[in-house]
């Protein structure tokens, strides 16, 4: 296992879950977690760290983006999933996210801020909320952004569980009337 310190953050890296297992004592703020691991997978793999520490929250991490690899790691308990194709800000902002969630604040402007009433998004989330605003379809919003369609779907989903709405429609009324876009 490999320690190392970022600020005033603590890393350790473990290249397998027995490693991470078996040299960490004290429970983590956060765990992230890749599905590609030496031995048995990220996937899998879940169940097993929720036993060891049933309240840390699990990032699970992945170049497979693929829809059923993140509803599977979400069902597993995952609070989170960050594909490999984003950028470090946009992993970093997820990872605050559930840090803030986790303490009952909330993530805005990359900080958690208890009084704040705006909903956990990522730098990229916000500009898919602000596309969907404008009224267009998920192929255009990809070109836009350089994302696939699918990627675009999972973008939105999650905007729509941040807002606590289930259509396009709701959550452009909700993302203006709260000021979230222009």
């Amino acid at each position: 296992m490999r320690i190392c310190l970022l600020g005033n953050v603590q890393v350790l890296e473990a290249g397998s879950l027995e490693e991470a297992m078996r040299g960490t004592v004290n429970a983590p703020d956060v765990l992230l977690l890749d599905i590609q691991l030496q031995g048995l997978n990220g996937l899998d793999g879940i169940a097993l760290l929720k036993r060891k520490w049933p309240d840390v929250p699990i990032v699970m991490l992945s170049s497979d983006a693929a829809q059923e690899t993140v509803r599977q790691a979400l069902e597993r308990s995952a609070a989170a999933f960050v594909s490999k194709a984003e950028t470090a800000d946009n992993m970093l902002a997820v990872i605050k996210q559930v840090l803030c969630k986790e303490s009952g604040a909330s993530a805005f402007a990359g900080t958690c801020d208890k009084s704040s009433a705006q909903p956990l998004l990522t730098p990229r989330q916000f500009e898919v909320l602000d596309l969907l605003c404008q009224g267009l379809s998920n192929k255009v919003i990809g070109q836009r952004l350089g994302l696939t369609e699918n990627t675009v779907r999972l973008h939105a989903s999650a905007v729509f569980k941040s807002l606590q709405v289930t259509s396009r429609s709701e959550a452009a009324f909700v993302a203006r009337q709260r000021g979230l876009v222009s």
